[in-house]
């Protein structure tokens, strides 16, 4: 009696464990093949946007899906950034603009362009955060948003206006170290805001095809990625195109490891590396899945993820890439 006691309460606590395992399993959801922006906030949680299904959190324990059924502006995320509350900020594809602030997604703004880029800036004429994208730049500041436009002087490149820039629509921006502005234009190729002017770069085949990726590196050098003409290089006092490797000309990221080298994704050429000698390119040949990748980002602790086009998310462990899966 006892060994037949023992058994069925073996069975029913297998089955059940089993059935809340098997429960719980299905209800974590399946994240986007097409990976559009990745981001790891100030608690260590990460946050994908995708092309289609929204983002998603992922706290390394639990993957949670945020789209428009719950309050998401719209299922394509091309930009993420925190603020300085904590709340993260969501650019889409439709013209919005949508925060999560710990509890609940709201959309914060409608605007007729595509959020391409966003960034916070602590020490500026217009504090908060700010999202560059279409003909103009929208800020976030005290609760309050705020639409300028860009106004290029013909003549002059630039303007008094501390928000002049040019008529063309902004694709990335990157704040450096000294306080600067770097905007990356859609024809007009970059310019650089001080506070009081605009500098701008044209020269070398820059201008023309969008300036889809700015980077500063740990030598305060600025990195140029143009989606038509490759990569170029600002050290401060003269500006280099990376013309040698035909094949690196559509680049959609940039970002450094811990070593110093300089990774770039590219639109169809898979992902290369530069550590300031020479370049090496990773594709599908070399466990890359695929040669189309949007977005490098590294995280705190150093490591690269890959977000691909239609491939899903993948890591970078020193040696091999490979698919993490949230298991």
């Amino acid at each position: 009696m006892k060994t037949v006691f023992n058994q069925f309460t073996f069975l029913t606590l297998f089955t059940f464990c089993g059935a809340f395992f098997f429960k719980s399993h299905a209800q974590q959801p399946k994240i986007d093949q097409q990976i559009r922006s990745i981001f790891q906030d100030s608690k260590g949680v990460y946050w994908f946007g995708t092309n289609n299904s929204g983002v998603y959190r992922y706290d390394n324990q639990t993957l949670t899906q945020f789209s428009i059924s719950n309050g998401l502006a719209d299922n394509q995320v091309l930009s993420i950034q925190e603020d300085q509350n904590g709340h993260l900020w969501f650019g889409s594809g439709s013209f919005t603009v949508s925060c999560y602030d710990g509890q609940e997604v709201k959309v914060m703004a409608k605007r007729s362009m595509k959020i391409k880029d966003m960034k916070t800036k602590k020490d500026s004429t217009i504090a908060g955060l700010w999202f560059f994208a279409g003909g103009g730049v929208l800020n976030y500041s005290s609760e309050k948003m705020t639409y300028l436009s860009f106004q290029k002087d013909p003549k002059k490149g630039q303007s008094t206006s501390p928000f002049s820039l040019s008529r063309f629509g902004v694709y990335s921006i990157l704040l450096d170290q000294q306080g600067n502005s770097w905007f990356g234009t859609q024809t007009e190729g970059v310019c650089k805001y001080d506070g009081v002017s605009f500098t701008w770069f044209k020269e070398k085949g820059l201008a023309g095809p969008a300036v889809l990726a700015l980077y500063e590196d740990r030598k305060g050098h600025i990195w140029f990625g143009n989606n038509g003409t490759g990569l170029f290089c600002y050290d401060g006092t003269q500006l280099l195109q990376f013309s040698n490797e035909p094949k690196l000309k559509r680049i959609y990221s940039i970002t450094e490891d811990n070593s110093g080298t300089i990774w770039i994704g590219t639109v169809d050429a898979g992902v290369w590396t530069y550590n300031g000698k020479q370049f090496q390119q990773y594709t599908i040949q070399d466990g890359l899945p695929s040669n189309a990748v949007n977005t490098i980002y590294k995280d705190a602790a150093g490591q690269l993820w890959f977000g691909t086009d239609k491939n899903g998310l993948y890591r970078f462990d020193g040696a091999k890439f490979y698919r993490f899966d949230f298991q």
